[in-house]
């Protein structure tokens, strides 16, 4: 990677303003997944070994509208950060001004403070200028390791790195190392997997993937688009009809590169406990029946696809994993990156729903890198700029 890091930054005495990705599920203040705060810990640690004076955290929350909401409040993070780092984790119940500058103040050498949500200041997603600046205040020096959100310009990642010197955290540059790498100069064979709802999203990542892969394997809501092109019934099964013309043009350029299900686990409801059949896809869908995952032919298919592959990536799950019935497409796949199907190959998981499959499975610790950033690992697959990194200084 050739931007600067927090191995390139002097914090001897600084005050640290850090930009974390700290948008994790909260049931009530309980955290149920706390991946993303975890993931930051390293380069948090780093930095509190260089005797900063002071870190100042920064993160959004949900999509507050409008202003401070109690449910999108970061609070409960802090106990739950500071059990993680070991040392007390302050909070304050603003993200810029007096009463934040205050209590950086009132911390003691080596500190930590949390400040409120960023998304409680409209400015915040607009990358205000003038909050941009009240931001970089309350720092002397900035890191940005929320890779999360290095496909927005906002004024916490982007903004503040006009009035700050910007470096990458551990996290960010591992991301990037390891997207960047799959995509530049990846070992063969290398085998990309997207699932998920929607063609429409996927798109551009379908037609970049294609240019480097060697095979695409396609499953979950999307795949029923393309079976739609192929002339297949599909009975109530999720289509977009206004993006057949694309499935036909994905299609013919993938030729034998682009690989769909062959068979499909159907449902009469969208529930847990529906009725349930498994039909080859070239038979169609009968009425009232959706396809909810795929097949265990297309599973045994998808697997040996995989053996012997160097590099795979997978972004977007099978099917509606959520429900056991319909999930064992998903966790067949992340059963095959993990075991020895896969074996001696990177395996890189991007994308929310694709992450906590993998992390419902047990299976997490046996991949070689989950990313914490699912529209930032899709638009690093397209080949696009993120604002994030390019804010960051250059080596």
């Amino acid at each position: 990677m050739n931007k600067m890091t927090v191995r390139d930054a002097d914090f001897n005495g600084k005050r640290v303003l850090v930009r974390v990705d700290f948008n994790v599920p909260l049931e009530g203040d309980t955290i149920t997944d706390d991946t993303r705060i975890r993931s930051a810990v390293p380069t948090l640690q780093y930095i509190l070994e260089q005797s900063p004076r002071a870190v100042i955290l920064m993160s959004h929350l949900g999509r507050p509208k409008g202003g401070p909401t109690p449910e999108f409040s970061l609070r409960p993070i802090a106990p739950a950060l500071a059990a993680l780092l070991g040392q007390e984790v302050a909070f304050v119940e603003d993200t810029v001004g007096d009463q934040v500058s205050a209590a950086i103040d009132q911390l003691p050498q080596g500190g930590v403070l949390l400040v409120e949500n960023t998304r409680f200041y409209k400015g915040e997603e607009k990358n205000d200028p003038d909050l941009a600046q009240k931001m970089a205040a309350l720092g002397d020096i900035f890191v940005n390791d929320a890779f999360g959100t290095a496909h927005r310009a906002h004024a916490s990642n982007v903004g503040v790195s006009t009035h700050l010197p910007a470096y990458s955290g551990l996290l960010m540059e591992k991301e990037i190392d390891y997207l960047a790498t799959a995509l530049e100069n990846p070992q063969r064979p290398f085998v990309a997997i997207l699932g998920g709802a929607k063609v429409s999203d996927k798109i551009a990542v379908i037609e970049a993937l294609l240019d480097k892969c060697d095979k695409l394997l396609i499953g979950g809501g999307m795949a029923n688009t393309f079976f739609k092109a192929q002339g297949h019934a599909m009975g109530k099964s999720l289509v977009e009809d206004e993006a057949l013309e694309t499935a036909k043009m994905l299609l013919q350029k993938g030729g034998d590169k682009l690989i769909l299900p062959s068979d499909a686990v159907l449902g009469d409801k969208f529930e847990e406990g529906a009725n349930t059949q498994t039909i080859a896809v070239s038979a169609g869908v009968p009425e009232g029946w959706a396809i909810y995952d795929i097949g265990p032919e297309t599973i045994q298919a998808y697997q040996a696809h995989l053996n012997g592959a160097k590099t795979v990536v997978w972004n977007g799950p099978m099917g509606v994993f959520e429900m056991p019935t319909f999930a064992k497409g998903t966790f067949a796949i992340a059963q095959a990156l993990a075991g020895e199907t896969a074996k001696g190959a990177t395996t890189i998981i991007g994308g929310g729903d694709s992450v906590a499959a993998v992390e419902q499975s047990g299976l997490a610790d046996q991949i070689t890198h989950i990313s914490t950033g699912g529209g930032a690992s899709l638009e690093m697959l397209e080949g696009k700029e993120l604002p994030g990194v390019a804010a960051i200084r250059d080596r």
